[in-house]
Protein backbone atom coordinates (compact mmCIF):
# COMPACT_ATOMS: atom_id res chain seq x y z
CA UNK A 1 0.00 0.00 0.00
CA UNK A 2 1.50 3.41 -1.11
CA UNK A 3 0.94 5.98 1.46
CA UNK A 4 0.91 9.89 0.48
CA UNK A 5 3.81 11.79 1.93
CA UNK A 6 4.53 15.55 2.77
CA UNK A 7 7.29 17.06 0.57
CA UNK A 8 10.90 16.93 2.48
CA UNK A 9 11.81 19.90 3.78
CA UNK A 10 14.32 21.60 2.04
CA UNK A 11 17.62 21.84 3.93
CA UNK A 12 20.48 24.84 4.47
CA UNK A 13 24.15 24.97 4.42
CA UNK A 14 24.22 24.45 7.62
CA UNK A 15 22.51 21.05 7.85
CA UNK A 16 25.17 20.55 4.38
CA UNK A 17 27.61 21.23 6.52
CA UNK A 18 26.93 18.87 9.61
CA UNK A 19 27.06 16.07 7.02
CA UNK A 20 30.10 17.06 6.10
CA UNK A 21 31.67 17.48 9.45
CA UNK A 22 30.65 13.91 9.94
CA UNK A 23 32.56 12.49 6.72
CA UNK A 24 35.00 14.34 7.83
CA UNK A 25 35.37 13.22 11.55
CA UNK A 26 34.20 9.64 10.30
CA UNK A 27 37.56 9.94 7.51
CA UNK A 28 39.91 11.01 10.42
CA UNK A 29 39.19 7.97 12.52
CA UNK A 30 38.97 6.08 9.31
CA UNK A 31 43.02 7.07 7.95
CA UNK A 32 44.67 6.78 11.85
CA UNK A 33 45.67 3.16 11.16
CA UNK A 34 47.61 3.77 7.68
CA UNK A 35 50.27 6.03 8.91
CA UNK A 36 50.48 4.03 12.38
CA UNK A 37 50.75 0.26 11.20
CA UNK A 38 54.54 0.18 11.50
CA UNK A 39 54.10 1.54 15.21
CA UNK A 40 51.29 -0.84 16.01
CA UNK A 41 53.58 -3.92 14.46
CA UNK A 42 56.01 -2.76 16.98
CA UNK A 43 53.80 -2.32 19.76
CA UNK A 44 51.39 -5.47 19.23
CA UNK A 45 54.35 -7.65 17.94
CA UNK A 46 52.65 -7.94 15.11
CA UNK A 47 53.97 -9.51 11.23
CA UNK A 48 53.52 -8.04 8.55
CA UNK A 49 50.38 -10.32 6.73
CA UNK A 50 48.65 -9.13 10.53
CA UNK A 51 49.56 -5.70 9.96
CA UNK A 52 48.00 -5.81 6.50
CA UNK A 53 44.75 -7.55 8.02
CA UNK A 54 44.33 -4.58 10.55
CA UNK A 55 44.76 -2.36 7.96
CA UNK A 56 41.93 -3.84 5.78
CA UNK A 57 39.45 -5.68 8.82
CA UNK A 58 37.22 -2.22 8.62
CA UNK A 59 37.10 -2.36 5.24
CA UNK A 60 35.63 -5.94 5.01
CA UNK A 61 32.86 -4.74 7.36
CA UNK A 62 32.14 -1.79 5.35
CA UNK A 63 31.37 -4.25 2.40
CA UNK A 64 29.27 -6.13 4.60
CA UNK A 65 27.25 -3.01 6.43
CA UNK A 66 27.33 -0.10 3.34
CA UNK A 67 24.70 -2.19 0.84
CA UNK A 68 22.52 -3.01 3.61
CA UNK A 69 23.18 0.24 5.26
CA UNK A 70 21.79 1.66 1.41
CA UNK A 71 18.55 -0.86 1.45
CA UNK A 72 17.37 0.15 4.91
CA UNK A 73 18.23 3.83 3.80
CA UNK A 74 15.75 3.73 1.07
CA UNK A 75 13.25 1.76 2.47
CA UNK A 76 13.09 3.27 6.23
CA UNK A 77 14.68 7.19 5.72
CA UNK A 78 18.74 8.21 5.32
CA UNK A 79 19.02 9.82 8.81
CA UNK A 80 17.13 7.19 10.89
CA UNK A 81 19.49 4.44 9.90
CA UNK A 82 22.69 7.17 9.80
CA UNK A 83 22.16 7.93 13.43
CA UNK A 84 22.12 4.45 14.34
CA UNK A 85 25.05 3.47 12.16
CA UNK A 86 27.17 6.22 13.93
CA UNK A 87 26.15 4.84 17.41
CA UNK A 88 27.73 2.00 16.17
CA UNK A 89 31.04 3.54 15.20
CA UNK A 90 31.02 5.43 18.39
CA UNK A 91 30.91 1.92 20.26
CA UNK A 92 33.64 0.79 18.05
CA UNK A 93 36.46 4.09 18.36
CA UNK A 94 35.78 3.33 21.90
CA UNK A 95 36.32 -0.03 21.80
CA UNK A 96 39.91 0.61 19.56
CA UNK A 97 41.26 3.34 22.25
CA UNK A 98 40.47 1.17 24.87
CA UNK A 99 41.85 -2.07 23.19
CA UNK A 100 44.93 -3.99 25.17
CA UNK A 101 46.13 -6.16 22.42
CA UNK A 102 45.27 -7.12 19.08
CA UNK A 103 42.08 -9.32 19.20
CA UNK A 104 40.45 -6.43 20.95
CA UNK A 105 41.70 -3.74 18.42
CA UNK A 106 40.09 -6.30 16.04
CA UNK A 107 36.80 -5.89 17.25
CA UNK A 108 36.78 -2.32 17.66
CA UNK A 109 37.57 -2.01 14.07
CA UNK A 110 35.07 -4.39 12.70
CA UNK A 111 32.63 -2.19 15.06
CA UNK A 112 33.99 1.17 13.06
CA UNK A 113 33.46 -0.37 10.03
CA UNK A 114 29.62 0.49 10.09
CA UNK A 115 31.46 4.43 8.96
CA UNK A 116 31.83 3.37 5.47
CA UNK A 117 27.61 3.06 5.12
CA UNK A 118 27.68 6.47 6.07
CA UNK A 119 28.29 7.89 2.73
CA UNK A 120 25.65 6.08 0.84
CA UNK A 121 22.99 7.18 3.47
CA UNK A 122 24.15 11.26 3.39
CA UNK A 123 23.95 10.82 -0.16
CA UNK A 124 20.03 9.48 0.21
CA UNK A 125 19.57 12.41 2.55
CA UNK A 126 21.36 15.22 0.50
CA UNK A 127 19.40 13.87 -2.92
CA UNK A 128 15.92 13.64 -0.85
CA UNK A 129 15.90 17.78 0.18
CA UNK A 130 18.10 19.18 -2.44
CA UNK A 131 16.92 19.58 -6.09
CA UNK A 132 19.90 17.89 -8.57
CA UNK A 133 21.83 20.38 -9.15
CA UNK A 134 22.53 21.19 -6.06
CA UNK A 135 22.88 17.68 -4.73
CA UNK A 136 25.41 16.50 -6.98
CA UNK A 137 27.25 19.91 -5.61
CA UNK A 138 26.73 18.38 -2.05
CA UNK A 139 27.59 15.11 -2.77
CA UNK A 140 31.13 15.90 -3.78
CA UNK A 141 31.48 18.53 -1.42
CA UNK A 142 30.67 14.85 1.42
CA UNK A 143 32.70 12.88 -0.66
CA UNK A 144 35.53 15.41 -0.55
CA UNK A 145 35.38 16.25 3.07
CA UNK A 146 35.69 12.61 3.99
CA UNK A 147 38.30 11.98 1.69
CA UNK A 148 39.60 15.15 3.34
CA UNK A 149 39.18 13.36 6.61
CA UNK A 150 42.01 11.16 5.78
CA UNK A 151 44.40 14.30 5.96
CA UNK A 152 43.20 14.97 9.42
CA UNK A 153 43.94 11.18 10.55
CA UNK A 154 46.98 10.99 9.01
CA UNK A 155 48.78 14.49 9.82
CA UNK A 156 47.72 13.55 13.47
CA UNK A 157 47.53 9.75 14.25
CA UNK A 158 51.96 9.57 14.65
CA UNK A 159 52.02 12.73 16.76
CA UNK A 160 48.92 11.82 19.07
CA UNK A 161 50.26 8.20 19.04
CA UNK A 162 54.05 9.55 20.02
CA UNK A 163 53.35 11.78 22.34
CA UNK A 164 50.50 10.49 23.61
CA UNK A 165 49.49 7.11 23.17
CA UNK A 166 48.44 5.07 20.50
CA UNK A 167 45.08 4.80 22.38
CA UNK A 168 44.67 8.74 21.75
CA UNK A 169 45.12 8.33 18.25
CA UNK A 170 41.50 6.40 18.31
CA UNK A 171 39.68 8.35 20.92
CA UNK A 172 40.02 11.84 19.33
CA UNK A 173 38.18 11.64 16.42
CA UNK A 174 35.85 9.30 18.03
CA UNK A 175 34.94 12.43 20.35
CA UNK A 176 34.40 14.42 17.15
CA UNK A 177 32.03 11.49 15.46
CA UNK A 178 29.85 11.73 18.45
CA UNK A 179 29.69 15.59 18.43
CA UNK A 180 29.11 15.58 14.78
CA UNK A 181 26.58 12.84 14.95
CA UNK A 182 24.25 14.90 17.49
CA UNK A 183 25.12 17.89 14.96
CA UNK A 184 23.66 16.07 12.04
CA UNK A 185 20.54 14.64 14.55
CA UNK A 186 19.95 18.12 15.20
CA UNK A 187 20.01 20.47 12.20
CA UNK A 188 18.99 17.59 9.67
CA UNK A 189 15.21 17.00 9.10
CA UNK A 190 13.97 13.72 8.94
CA UNK A 191 13.51 12.30 5.62
CA UNK A 192 10.41 10.15 4.78
CA UNK A 193 11.06 6.46 4.21
CA UNK A 194 10.58 5.13 0.81
CA UNK A 195 8.57 2.38 -0.91
CA UNK A 196 8.87 -1.16 1.10
CA UNK A 197 7.71 -4.09 -0.08
CA UNK A 198 7.59 -5.57 3.12
CA UNK A 199 10.20 -8.13 2.64
CA UNK A 200 12.52 -8.71 5.57
CA UNK A 201 16.27 -8.29 5.50
CA UNK A 202 18.39 -10.68 3.14
CA UNK A 203 20.07 -12.57 6.50
CA UNK A 204 21.53 -15.66 4.00
CA UNK A 205 22.88 -12.93 1.31
CA UNK A 206 24.92 -11.32 4.41
CA UNK A 207 26.13 -14.31 6.04
CA UNK A 208 27.30 -16.29 2.42
CA UNK A 209 28.70 -12.53 1.78
CA UNK A 210 30.63 -12.62 5.18
CA UNK A 211 32.09 -15.98 4.62
CA UNK A 212 33.09 -15.04 0.91
CA UNK A 213 34.69 -11.97 1.71
CA UNK A 214 36.59 -13.96 5.24
CA UNK A 215 37.57 -16.52 3.19
CA UNK A 216 39.29 -14.23 0.48
CA UNK A 217 41.28 -12.32 3.10
CA UNK A 218 42.55 -16.06 4.29
CA UNK A 219 43.67 -16.85 1.25
CA UNK A 220 45.83 -14.45 0.49
CA UNK A 221 47.53 -14.23 3.73
CA UNK A 222 47.97 -17.94 3.55
CA UNK A 223 49.77 -17.29 -0.41
CA UNK A 224 52.87 -16.22 0.68
CA UNK A 225 53.47 -20.21 2.84
CA UNK A 226 51.41 -21.93 -0.24
CA UNK A 227 54.38 -23.95 -0.79
CA UNK A 228 54.42 -25.42 2.91
CA UNK A 229 50.50 -25.73 3.15
CA UNK A 230 49.78 -25.99 -0.09
CA UNK A 231 46.67 -28.16 0.96
CA UNK A 232 45.08 -25.88 3.07
CA UNK A 233 45.34 -22.93 0.08
CA UNK A 234 43.20 -25.36 -1.89
CA UNK A 235 40.80 -26.06 0.55
CA UNK A 236 40.54 -22.57 1.10
CA UNK A 237 39.93 -21.86 -2.60
CA UNK A 238 37.21 -24.22 -3.07
CA UNK A 239 35.34 -22.90 0.18
CA UNK A 240 35.56 -19.51 -1.40
CA UNK A 241 34.34 -21.01 -4.45
CA UNK A 242 31.32 -22.61 -2.61
CA UNK A 243 30.42 -19.26 -0.54
CA UNK A 244 30.52 -17.15 -4.15
CA UNK A 245 28.37 -19.91 -6.21
CA UNK A 246 26.12 -19.88 -3.15
CA UNK A 247 25.83 -16.31 -2.87
CA UNK A 248 25.24 -15.69 -6.21
CA UNK A 249 22.26 -18.28 -6.30
CA UNK A 250 20.93 -16.64 -3.04
CA UNK A 251 20.76 -13.27 -4.11
CA UNK A 252 19.21 -14.72 -7.76
CA UNK A 253 15.99 -15.90 -5.82
CA UNK A 254 15.57 -13.33 -2.90
CA UNK A 255 12.39 -11.62 -3.13
CA UNK A 256 14.49 -8.60 -1.60
CA UNK A 257 18.69 -9.36 -2.09
CA UNK A 258 20.77 -7.36 0.06
CA UNK A 259 22.80 -6.47 -3.59
CA UNK A 260 20.55 -6.27 -6.48
CA UNK A 261 22.52 -8.62 -8.90
CA UNK A 262 19.99 -7.42 -11.33
CA UNK A 263 20.92 -3.54 -10.91
CA UNK A 264 24.50 -5.35 -10.72
CA UNK A 265 23.70 -6.38 -14.59
CA UNK A 266 23.29 -2.56 -15.76
CA UNK A 267 26.36 -1.92 -17.80
CA UNK A 268 26.78 1.24 -16.58
CA UNK A 269 26.77 -0.22 -13.08
CA UNK A 270 29.07 -3.38 -13.22
CA UNK A 271 31.84 -1.47 -15.30
CA UNK A 272 31.99 1.51 -12.48
CA UNK A 273 31.91 -1.33 -10.20
CA UNK A 274 34.72 -3.14 -12.04
CA UNK A 275 36.79 0.26 -12.25
CA UNK A 276 36.10 1.33 -9.04
CA UNK A 277 37.53 -2.27 -7.80
CA UNK A 278 40.83 -2.28 -9.64
CA UNK A 279 41.38 1.52 -9.25
CA UNK A 280 41.08 0.80 -5.55
CA UNK A 281 42.96 -2.65 -5.26
CA UNK A 282 45.46 -0.50 -6.84
CA UNK A 283 45.90 2.40 -4.97
CA UNK A 284 45.49 0.42 -1.18
CA UNK A 285 48.64 -1.57 -2.39
CA UNK A 286 50.66 1.75 -2.57
CA UNK A 287 48.86 2.87 0.62
CA UNK A 288 50.35 0.26 2.55
CA UNK A 289 53.87 -0.26 0.70
CA UNK A 290 54.51 3.43 0.65
CA UNK A 291 54.29 3.97 4.43
CA UNK A 292 56.27 0.21 5.21
CA UNK A 293 59.07 1.62 2.90
CA UNK A 294 59.09 5.01 4.88
CA UNK A 295 59.56 2.41 8.00
CA UNK A 296 61.74 -0.01 6.16
CA UNK A 297 65.11 0.40 8.03
CA UNK A 298 67.08 -1.77 4.44
CA UNK A 299 70.49 -1.78 2.90
CA UNK A 300 70.56 1.06 0.62
CA UNK A 301 66.76 1.70 0.74
CA UNK A 302 64.12 2.37 3.43
CA UNK A 303 64.12 5.82 5.44
CA UNK A 304 63.61 4.63 8.91
CA UNK A 305 61.06 7.23 9.28
CA UNK A 306 58.62 7.24 12.63
CA UNK A 307 54.75 7.86 13.06
CA UNK A 308 54.90 11.46 13.04
CA UNK A 309 57.02 11.82 9.90
CA UNK A 310 55.12 9.10 8.18
CA UNK A 311 52.30 11.00 8.89
CA UNK A 312 54.20 14.25 7.46
CA UNK A 313 54.90 12.52 4.42
CA UNK A 314 51.85 11.36 3.59
CA UNK A 315 49.81 14.50 3.58
CA UNK A 316 50.47 15.59 0.42
CA UNK A 317 49.21 12.73 -1.00
CA UNK A 318 45.61 13.55 1.56
CA UNK A 319 45.45 17.18 0.21
CA UNK A 320 45.63 15.90 -3.29
CA UNK A 321 42.93 13.34 -2.49
CA UNK A 322 40.89 16.00 -0.99
CA UNK A 323 40.81 18.08 -3.60
CA UNK A 324 40.22 15.75 -6.08
CA UNK A 325 36.28 15.14 -4.27
CA UNK A 326 35.23 18.59 -5.81
CA UNK A 327 37.72 18.71 -9.03
CA UNK A 328 36.62 14.64 -9.89
CA UNK A 329 32.35 15.94 -9.36
CA UNK A 330 33.24 19.19 -11.48
CA UNK A 331 35.41 16.93 -14.13
CA UNK A 332 32.62 14.69 -14.47
CA UNK A 333 29.69 16.64 -15.42
CA UNK A 334 31.55 18.90 -17.56
CA UNK A 335 33.37 15.86 -19.54
CA UNK A 336 31.60 12.96 -18.59
CA UNK A 337 33.18 10.15 -16.53
CA UNK A 338 34.92 8.16 -19.00
CA UNK A 339 37.47 11.50 -19.71
CA UNK A 340 37.52 11.56 -15.64
CA UNK A 341 38.23 7.41 -15.36
CA UNK A 342 41.09 7.60 -18.28
CA UNK A 343 42.99 10.42 -17.03
CA UNK A 344 42.71 8.97 -13.32
CA UNK A 345 43.93 5.95 -14.62
CA UNK A 346 46.72 6.80 -16.50
CA UNK A 347 47.90 9.37 -13.77
CA UNK A 348 47.98 6.46 -11.06
CA UNK A 349 49.61 3.87 -13.56
CA UNK A 350 52.77 6.68 -14.13
CA UNK A 351 52.80 7.22 -10.03
CA UNK A 352 52.70 3.01 -9.47
CA UNK A 353 55.16 2.63 -11.88
CA UNK A 354 57.84 5.51 -11.31
CA UNK A 355 57.83 4.39 -7.63
CA UNK A 356 59.09 0.86 -8.88
CA UNK A 357 61.42 2.37 -10.56
CA UNK A 358 63.09 4.83 -8.23
CA UNK A 359 61.99 5.27 -4.92
CA UNK A 360 65.64 5.96 -3.13
CA UNK A 361 64.28 9.83 -2.02
CA UNK A 362 61.77 11.26 0.17
CA UNK A 363 60.47 12.76 -2.06
CA UNK A 364 59.94 10.30 -4.76
CA UNK A 365 57.49 8.31 -2.86
CA UNK A 366 55.77 11.47 -1.72
CA UNK A 367 55.28 12.55 -5.12
CA UNK A 368 54.17 9.32 -6.66
CA UNK A 369 51.72 8.90 -3.36
CA UNK A 370 49.62 12.38 -4.38
CA UNK A 371 49.60 11.27 -8.19
CA UNK A 372 48.33 8.03 -6.53
CA UNK A 373 46.10 10.15 -4.04
CA UNK A 374 45.03 12.26 -6.66
CA UNK A 375 44.25 9.99 -9.56
CA UNK A 376 42.46 7.23 -7.06
CA UNK A 377 39.86 10.55 -6.15
CA UNK A 378 39.02 11.38 -9.41
CA UNK A 379 38.10 8.30 -10.65
CA UNK A 380 36.08 7.40 -7.28
CA UNK A 381 34.53 10.33 -7.28
CA UNK A 382 33.29 10.19 -10.89
CA UNK A 383 31.66 7.11 -10.44
CA UNK A 384 30.26 8.00 -7.19
CA UNK A 385 28.76 11.20 -8.52
CA UNK A 386 27.60 9.86 -11.87
CA UNK A 387 26.16 6.69 -10.67
CA UNK A 388 24.15 8.65 -7.67
CA UNK A 389 22.81 10.96 -9.65
CA UNK A 390 21.63 8.60 -12.60
CA UNK A 391 19.75 6.47 -10.88
CA UNK A 392 16.01 6.58 -9.75
CA UNK A 393 15.96 8.50 -5.94
CA UNK A 394 14.49 5.69 -4.56
CA UNK A 395 17.76 3.25 -5.82
CA UNK A 396 20.30 5.63 -4.36
CA UNK A 397 21.40 4.04 -1.42
CA UNK A 398 21.55 0.82 -3.12
CA UNK A 399 23.15 1.89 -6.33
CA UNK A 400 26.00 3.69 -4.27
CA UNK A 401 26.07 0.61 -2.04
CA UNK A 402 27.58 -1.34 -4.86
CA UNK A 403 30.20 1.25 -5.91
CA UNK A 404 31.38 1.90 -2.43
CA UNK A 405 31.30 -1.88 -1.84
CA UNK A 406 33.62 -2.15 -4.55
CA UNK A 407 35.86 0.33 -3.36
CA UNK A 408 36.04 -1.62 -0.52
CA UNK A 409 36.36 -5.31 -1.53
CA UNK A 410 39.13 -3.47 -4.18
CA UNK A 411 41.08 -1.62 -0.76
CA UNK A 412 40.96 -5.17 1.01
CA UNK A 413 42.90 -6.80 -1.74
CA UNK A 414 44.64 -4.45 -2.40
CA UNK A 415 46.14 -4.31 0.86
CA UNK A 416 46.19 -8.09 1.86
CA UNK A 417 48.29 -8.38 -1.19
CA UNK A 418 50.93 -6.01 -0.09
CA UNK A 419 51.17 -7.53 3.08
CA UNK A 420 51.36 -11.28 1.77
CA UNK A 421 53.62 -10.22 -0.77
CA UNK A 422 56.31 -8.20 1.78
CA UNK A 423 55.92 -11.34 4.21
CA UNK A 424 56.52 -13.73 1.27
CA UNK A 425 59.85 -11.39 0.35
CA UNK A 426 60.74 -11.56 4.30
CA UNK A 427 64.23 -13.64 5.00
CA UNK A 428 63.67 -16.45 7.97
CA UNK A 429 65.19 -14.79 10.99
CA UNK A 430 64.75 -11.38 9.48
CA UNK A 431 61.98 -8.34 10.04
CA UNK A 432 63.62 -6.46 7.39
CA UNK A 433 61.91 -7.26 3.64
CA UNK A 434 63.71 -7.72 0.35
CA UNK A 435 63.41 -4.33 -2.00
CA UNK A 436 62.40 -6.63 -4.45
CA UNK A 437 59.17 -7.52 -3.03
CA UNK A 438 58.04 -3.36 -2.60
CA UNK A 439 59.22 -3.15 -6.38
CA UNK A 440 57.35 -6.57 -7.31
CA UNK A 441 54.36 -4.68 -4.93
CA UNK A 442 54.26 -1.47 -7.34
CA UNK A 443 54.81 -2.99 -10.36
CA UNK A 444 52.01 -5.36 -10.15
CA UNK A 445 49.17 -2.56 -8.86
CA UNK A 446 50.24 -0.55 -12.11
CA UNK A 447 50.04 -3.30 -14.62
CA UNK A 448 46.21 -4.04 -12.77
CA UNK A 449 45.58 0.04 -12.66
CA UNK A 450 46.57 0.37 -16.23
CA UNK A 451 44.10 -2.66 -17.50
CA UNK A 452 41.09 -0.34 -16.25
CA UNK A 453 41.29 1.30 -19.80
CA UNK A 454 39.85 -1.79 -21.54
CA UNK A 455 36.60 -1.00 -19.61
CA UNK A 456 36.42 2.45 -20.34
CA UNK A 457 36.78 2.04 -23.69
CA UNK A 458 33.22 0.43 -23.75
CA UNK A 459 31.67 3.37 -21.90
CA UNK A 460 29.80 6.00 -22.89
CA UNK A 461 30.87 9.55 -22.08
CA UNK A 462 28.62 9.68 -19.60
CA UNK A 463 27.31 7.04 -16.77
CA UNK A 464 23.36 6.12 -17.86
CA UNK A 465 22.13 3.51 -15.62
Amino acid sequence: MTTTLAPPVPIGKAAVGALGMLALSTGALESVVAPTIPLLERELDMSQSEGALLSIVLLITGALITPLAGKLGDRYGGKRILIRLMAVVSVGGTVSALAPNLPVLLVGQVLQGAMIGALPLSFIVVREHLPAGESKVAIGVVSGLFVGGSMVGMLSAGPVAEQLSRHWMFALPTVAVIGATLLVNRLMPTDPPGRSDGSGIDWPGLLLLSGMLTTLMLVLALAPEAGSQPLALVALVLVLAAFAAGWVRVERRAAAPMIDLRMLARPAIWKACVLTFVICLGATMAVYLIPQLFDERGDGYGFGAGATEIGFYLLPGAVAATLAGPLGGIGERRFGSRAVVNTGVVMMTVGLLAVAAVHTEVWHLVVGKMLIALANGLCVTAMMTSTATAVDRGDTGIATSLILVSRVVGSAVGGQLGGALLTAGTPSGSKVAAESAYVTGFVIAGVVVSLALFVTRTMSKGVKA
